[in-house]
Parts: C-alpha cells; sequence; structure tokens
C-alpha cells in the first residue's frame, strides 16, 4: 500500500458509541470489515487479520458534532477496482452517501456511519503521477467520474480486500495554526497542504495521514469527556518513527489522544 513505506502511519480508530451492535453491523455489512474479536462491550473490526477499527460501548455518552476530534476515517482500498466494486454495491443497496471526490491524488466517496462518524473510502492514483511542490503535493476537491470508477469495478464485492488499511484520519480541531505546531513538531510530519481552513500533514511522502480542520469547530476547547466519536488513533512507527516521537502516547491541543505502536 501507498502508506506501508512511511516511518510513521496510521494503525487504526478507536471510536465510542452507544449501540455497539448496528455501528459495528455497518463497518461489516458497508465497508466490509470483518470481526476480528468482540466481548459485549467492545469489538474490533479489520481487513484479513490486521484491526482497523475498534469500538467501544458507552450508552450514557453524547453526540457533539461541533466539538474537535473526527471528522472522518478513510479506508484505503488497494486499487480503483475495488473501489469501483464497492461503489457498485452501495449503488444496489441504496446506501445514502454524502459525496464523491477527485482529490488528483485519490478518488474518494464520503458517507457517515449510524452515529454520524464521518468515513471516507478512496483508492490512489499511482504516486509517480502526484505533483510535488517541495513537502507538499498537490491536491484539489473535484467532480469524481463515477460512471469510470464503477466501470473498473468488474468483479463482486466480496469485503475489503485483506490488504486494505486506514489511508488517514481527517480531525476536526478548534486552530489551524495549533494544529500545525502539534502535528509537525510532536508528531515530526510535515505539511503536505493547505486550504482554507484545514492543513493536511503526512510522513515519508505520502499525500496525507492527518488532517486537521474547522469547518465545523473553529474555536473549539478541549473535547467533552462524555462524547461519542472518536477515543484515540493508533499510529504505528518504524524504528527510525519511534525514536523521533520518543514516547508512546500524546494528546492535542483539543484532547484527541495519539497512541504509538511499533510496527510489526
Amino acid at each position: 500500500m501507498a502508506t506501508s513505506d512511511a516511518p510513521i502511519q496510521i494503525g487504526r480508530v478507536v471510536l465510542t458509541v452507544k449501540d455497539l451492535a448496528r455501528v459495528g453491523d455497518f463497518y461489516q455489512d458497508v465497508i466490509g470489515l470483518t470481526r476480528l474479536s468482540g466481548d459485549g462491550e467492545t469489538l474490533v473490526l479489520g481487513a484479513g487479520t490486521r484491526p482497523l477499527v475498534e469500538l467501544r460501548r458507552d450508552p450514557a455518552a453524547r453526540f457533539r458534532p461541533n466539538e474537535a476530534g473526527l471528522f472522518h476515517t478513510a479506508f484505503l482500498l488497494p486499487d480503483r477496482q475495488a473501489l469501483g466494486s464497492w461503489l457498485r454495491m452501495i449503488a444496489e443497496t441504496g446506501q445514502r452517501l454524502d459525496g464523491a471526490s477527485d482529490h488528483l491524488v485519490s478518488e474518494a466517496v464520503y458517507l457517515r456511519d449510524p452515529e454520524g462518524n464521518g468515513i471516507e473510502v478512496y483508492a490512489d492514483r499511482p504516486r509517480d503521477s502526484w505533483t510535488r511542490h517541495g513537502t507538499e503535493v498537490e491536491m484539489d476537491t473535484v467532480r469524481l467520474d463515477l460512471q469510470g470508477v464503477m466501470a473498473a469495478g468488474d468483479r463482486p464485492w466480496r469485503g475489503a480486500p485483506e490488504d486494505s488499511v486506514i489511508g488517514h484520519v481527517h480531525l476536526q480541531v478548534g486552530d489551524v495554526g495549533q494544529a500545525e505546531a502539534f502535528y509537525m513538531n510532536t508528531l515530526h510530519m510535515d505539511r503536505s497542504a493547505h486550504v482554507f481552513g484545514a492543513s493536511f500533514f503526512a510522513s515519508g511522502g505520502y499525500h496525507h495521514h492527518l488532517a486537521g480542520n474547522i469547518w465545523n469547530s473553529r474555536g473549539a476547547g478541549r473535547r467533552s469527556a462524555d462524547a461519542t466519536g472518536l477515543a484515540e488513533v493508533v499510529l504505528q512507527a518504524d524504528a527510525a518513527g519511534m525514536r523521533a516521537l520518543g514516547d508512546t502516547e500524546f494528546s492535542d491541543p483539543w484532547g484527541t489522544r495519539f497512541r504509538i505502536e511499533a510496527k510489526d
């Protein structure tokens, strides 16, 4: 995958949910993840044997959409063919989508889980087709060729391919400047792009592993302890990445937690 040679990459996301069964069914039926483990209070889902999403049940948690936290979790499929097959399944089942975009470096489709957590499902274009300006990668948001993507999906959707990963996590933050300071100085990522109200951050030349925007959360303070949504982001780092980070747990200025694990 395009993220696998980065010193730091996304391992999995952990979400707090009110209805574990309903949300768990969605990630299995719609995103195509496989149940790896669970005990009635937690559920771990993944692709192949790789965990990508951990759900933690808290029926008392409250939905707070304008706080800092998750904007979307982005599931990276291995190729355009897989994205096309998934999109054909979505069309056949009538699953509601929020949008679809061509970002020059990738083709992406957007939706939400039953508790409002944003999701992106995407496939990258070949890395040698990306336009670079130093550490920054040229990205845009233009109309997606939906028919072209669906035409590429010439095989039935059988669930997320085992080499699917979380390519990036996009976060809601209270201030873009503070986000840049944290992701660049603390997590040692490069700023790979900037648009109005958002910056994107990457390790190892990827287009982005993390992003922060203020589109719904300008001026947000620290997250409420009882909120649904993102509980933590688990990052995986190689030896060089572990040395650069120097610790295994961090929190951004809005209380979003990052936990570091060594790559296998």
